[in-house]
């Protein structure tokens, strides 16, 4: 199965993906170029936003407005007025690290990680922003916080730090928003690429956009590969279950460190591409806080 160029909006570094069925648009972040899109897949619109600062991940709030992570903080934010009102600062000790993969959970917590830019170390964290806007480290000793998703029924979280090559899963508690009982659920040892951001399906599959691997992947309940969507773009980034019928898989890409060579090669790389593998998806939770 291959996916299909739908907006070639050329993005920096396309991430964050979501399908939000409240306006019926799949939105996501350009994180470099410091803009939020969204897509209408019925009338096959698109349109950007421009952002002061880079968006890592955001989320729909159930009583209006998103909720947003920037690079250095986590904030409540109303795209009307642009007004924003603080949740946390991540990290303020750090120069290195910056948020970075989020998604809410089936409670409508957001859990959101970070990672280190700079040097790489695993010296950065995931924290939990509860709906009473409480915060908590989850995590720690994070390289590069990726693939953050839940399972249909909300009790496993699944992760990547994304240079080891894995995918993990946690038992999640969906009272508390904590994690125990960490365990391999898929290894990315002979993978092409690197488990970036993941979505999960209605039959409990992980699908992963695979960076540098020109490849999103279907990791099965047993922790088996059992579909592989070709990607005509050398850096997928996220993918999410979105339309109607929440059938079609939406991709994000980025142009991220590509040099004028491996552009000309692939010019749509940074594009949003789509395609309906023939399962559907999970809505997300909008965050509840």
């Amino acid at each position: 199965m291959r996916a299909e160029l739908i907006v070639d909006c050329k993005n920096e570094h396309g991430e964050g993906i979501f399908w939000n069925p409240s306006d019926g648009l799949v939105w996501w972040t350009d994180i470099q170029g410091c803009a939020l899109w969204s897509f209408d897949p019925v009338t096959s619109k698109n349109a950007s936003f421009p952002m002061a600062e880079r968006v890592c991940c955001f989320a729909p709030r159930a009583s209006g407005g998103l909720i947003v992570a920037y690079a250095d903080r986590v904030v409540l934010f109303d795209p009307v007025t642009m007004g924003e009102t603080l949740v946390t600062w991540f990290e303020p000790d750090s120069a290195e690290t910056r948020l970075n993969d989020g998604r809410t959970d089936r409670q409508g917590r957001l859990v959101v990680g970070g990672m280190n830019e700079v040097s790489g170390k695993p010296d950065s964290s995931v924290i939990c922003i509860d709906t009473d806007l409480d915060v908590r480290t989850i995590i720690d000793q994070v390289s590069c916080a990726n693939s953050t998703c839940f399972s249909p029924d909300g009790t496993t979280m699944f992760f990547a730090d994304t240079p080891d090559r894995e995918i993990v899963a946690y038992d999640y508690d969906i009272d508390s928003g904590s994690v125990s009982n960490r365990r391999l659920h898929a290894s990315f040892a002979d993978e092409p690429g690197l488990p970036d951001g993941s979505c999960v399906d209605a039959e409990g599959g992980v699908w992963n956009a695979e960076w540098e691997g020109h490849r999103v992947v279907r990791v099965a309940p047993n922790g088996t590969i059992d579909r592989v969507i070709d990607v005509p773009v050398w850096k997928p980034t996220c993918c999410a279950f979105g339309g109607p019928d929440l059938d079609t898989l939406f991709i994000t890409t980025s142009r991220l460190m590509s040099d004028e060579k491996a552009l000309t090669k692939e010019p749509s790389s940074g594009g949003l591409f789509a395609l309906k593998p023939g399962i559907r998806g999970v809505i997300d939770t909008p965050f509840n806080g």
